[in-house]
Order: structure tokens, then sequence, then C-alpha cells
């Protein structure tokens, strides 16, 4: 091989490796991007890039509740499951992950975030303790699981419409805080966005 040819390769092996921003995909087998940013693989439903914006702003918003920011102790959350009613098969629950993700990471001893999806494993290492088959930090007989002061949920809905111009798609992202103790709605805030476009995408 030449050494105008091994350059030629060379220059194509380094043209593929670009992190982003790659207008024209084709010869290119994989681009690396950042979470937040729209490729060339797109569609009118919910994208990273959508995940990325409702979540972080979810998480700014909750932290400015006077429940939240005023506390003289953390409050306690449970995550519930997401209702998603639009028409996109998504992992919902992408966006609570996210959200914890954020205030945990992000603003340390605002919130304490409760494990309720491993009550099970929670329980039967508790039980342990208690029969001593395990040592403790504390007195086995006065462990108890913390209740929880507010639950986090919240909502997918969107409206579509297709024509032979394209396909147009609306969602709202909508997510609040329920007082455990009263039930009331302490913090609500929403996000909507629209897309529309020449073709639609399968989402899985």
């Amino acid at each position: 091989m030449t050494a105008s040819v091994c350059g030629a390769a060379m220059a194509a092996l380094v043209a593929g490796c670009a992190t982003s921003g790659v207008k024209n995909p084709s010869g290119v087998p994989v681009t690396h991007m950042n979470a937040d940013e729209q490729g060339f693989v797109a569609g009118t439903g919910v994208e990273s890039q959508d995940l990325v914006m409702v979540a972080d702003k979810m998480s700014r918003s909750i932290l400015g509740v006077p429940q939240i920011a005023n506390a003289a102790t953390p409050p306690t959350i449970v995550l519930n499951p997401v209702d998603n009613q639009t028409r996109f098969p998504i992992n919902k629950d992408l966006f609570l992950t996210r959200i914890r993700y954020q205030l945990n990471s992000k603003a340390r001893g605002k919130v304490v975030f409760l494990a309720r999806n491993q009550m099970e494993e929670l329980e039967k290492e508790r039980n342990r303790k208690r029969e001593g088959a395990v040592t403790a930090s504390s007195d086995p007989s006065v462990q108890e699981f913390k209740g929880a002061d507010y639950f986090l949920t919240g909502s997918l809905q969107g409206l579509s419409t297709r024509t032979k111009a394209g396909t147009s798609d609306y969602i709202l992202y909508d997510f609040h805080l329920i007082d455990a103790r009263t039930s009331a709605i302490v913090w609500e805030d929403a996000a909507e966005l629209k897309k529309q476009g020449l073709e639609d995408a399968a989402y899985r």
C-alpha cells in the first residue's frame, strides 16, 4: 500500500470519529453525541434531548419550593411511576431517575429519596439483623424504615396529527409533589414541546 493510500485511509478514519454536529451521516457508522443534542436520527416523539431538558427544569424547580428550600430537616421523597399517555412506548421512569440523580448530585442534603423499589431486599436485611444473623450498627429492635414526606410523580400526555404533509406531535410533561400526610399537591411544574416532521419514527 502506497503512502498516499495510507494517508487517505487514515484521514477517512479520523473523519469517522467526529463527536457531534454531523450533518451528512453518509459513510459514518457511529457518531458520539451529547445526550442533550439532537442528531440526524430524529422523530417527533420523546428523545434524549427532551428528557434532559425536562428533567433539569424540574430539578431546579423543586429546589425552589418553600417546603423543600425552608425545611429544617431534609424531606423524604418516594418516586411513584410516571403515567405515559402518549403514543410513544418510552421508558417513562427515565425522567424520575434523572431528576433524582440531579438532586442527589447537585443539591446534596436538600432532599432524601427513599428506595421503596428495594423494599423486599431491605426487609430481608432488617430481619437478618433482628435475628442476629448479621451485625447492625444500631440496636436492631428499634430499626424502622423512614416514612415518606412527599411523593414525586408525573404524567406524559400528547396530541398527534398525521396528514400527507407529515406528522405533528405535541407532548405535555407534567410533574408534581404530593404531601403524603394531606394529599395536597405542594408543587407542580410542566414543560411542553411540539415537533413536526415529514416522516414518523419508530420508537422502542
